[in-house]
């Protein structure tokens, strides 16, 4: 058979973990043999971003955003976007600007809009750095060692946070970190609409 398309729904969602990477190249290496095009259906984020050249994200059958797997996870259209894809998912905190600038809890950065505006600030676990002189004290309250990296869970001062950290970091429950983060690589999301707000 010569179809012209492949329709795939949740193929791997019964495979043990293992199988299921293993799959994953295989169903990879498959298309860009035969060139056809696929629509690939799935919830596991994983798949959607290592298979897709395209990921449409849904949610309750309405299309929240489409984009390449980089435009998806860099720029997420809004608040379910950016919490959906990634793994551990995008810490937010609650924020109201004031003089050009959001503050959720120590971290300050720029945002647009009138003073008094509430805004969700979103910074991915990957994305902050252990800085003794950092702005965020981050109380560790839970670990997960996973190898080459370390995800700690705990609170930054304004509510829950996730941090990712190279695995030799030395850290415990209990522990106190000082973290900054490149404003470049924080997300804005107004409250009331959960949309991304673009400086």
């Amino acid at each position: 058979r010569e179809p012209s398309v492949f329709l795939f729904d949740e193929p791997l969602s019964n495979l043990d973990a293992k199988l299921r990477g293993q799959m994953r190249i295989e169903l990879a290496k498959l298309h860009r043999r035969l060139g056809v095009t696929t629509v690939y259906v799935t919830h596991d984020q994983l798949e959607a971003m290592t298979l897709a050249d395209l990921i449409v994200v849904m949610k309750d059958g309405v299309v929240q955003q489409a984009g390449s797997p980089r435009e998806i996870y860099g720029q997420p259209a809004n608040r379910f976007v950016a919490t959906f894809m990634g793994s551990p998912p995008m810490s937010l905190q609650g924020a109201r600007v004031e003089a050009g600038q959001a503050r959720a809890g120590a971290l300050s950065v720029p945002a647009p809009g009138p003073d008094g505006r509430e805004v969700l600030v979103g910074v991915r676990p990957e994305d902050w750095r252990p800085d003794p002189d950092g702005p965020v004290r981050f109380v560790v309250e839970v670990v997960e060692p996973i190898g080459a990296e370390v995800v700690a869970h705990g609170d930054g001062g304004g509510g829950p946070m996730i941090v990712r950290l190279p695995g030799d970091h030395p850290v415990a429950p209990g522990d106190t970190l000082r973290l900054s983060v490149d404003t470049q690589r924080v997300h804005l999301f107004d409250v009331g609409t959960e949309e991304r707000i673009v400086a």
